[in-house]
């Protein structure tokens, strides 16, 4: 199964380079935070993820009101069954959890990222 796209390279740039609101507080205020090393905006087959840790195999996506409707909830589940059946742990917090509660989500974060 081909997991990196080269030709979504471009697209992921400029999506780190505009990153959302919500995408700028996890990256800057939360991830930095944490001592795994993570990269923003990853190719993976068809899809760019918003973060994603090497180290412990984890995704992490940053969800905005438009994943409430039933067609972007199915699309999300066929991501992220794709996701993990490259092996990929996906955590999901939305925009609302980021901007409202950074501590929590921090705190969640580190526990997902403890060793077991």
């Amino acid at each position: 199964m081909k997991t990196y796209t080269r030709k979504l390279i471009p697209r992921a740039r400029e999506m780190r380079t505009n990153m959302t609101e919500p995408e700028k507080r996890m990256w800057y205020q939360c991830m930095k935070k944490v001592p795994q090393r993570f990269r923003r905006q990853r190719p993976f087959g068809p899809y760019i993820v918003d973060f994603y840790c090497a180290e412990f195999k984890v995704v992490i996506e940053i969800d905005g009101d438009s994943h409430s409707s039933s067609d972007a909830q199915e699309y999300d589940a066929e991501r992220t069954a794709y996701l993990q059946g490259l092996g990929l742990r996906v955590i999901r917090f939305s925009n609302r959890d980021v901007m409202e509660n950074l501590d929590g989500v921090y705190e969640r974060l580190s526990r997902e990222l403890t060793p077991l």
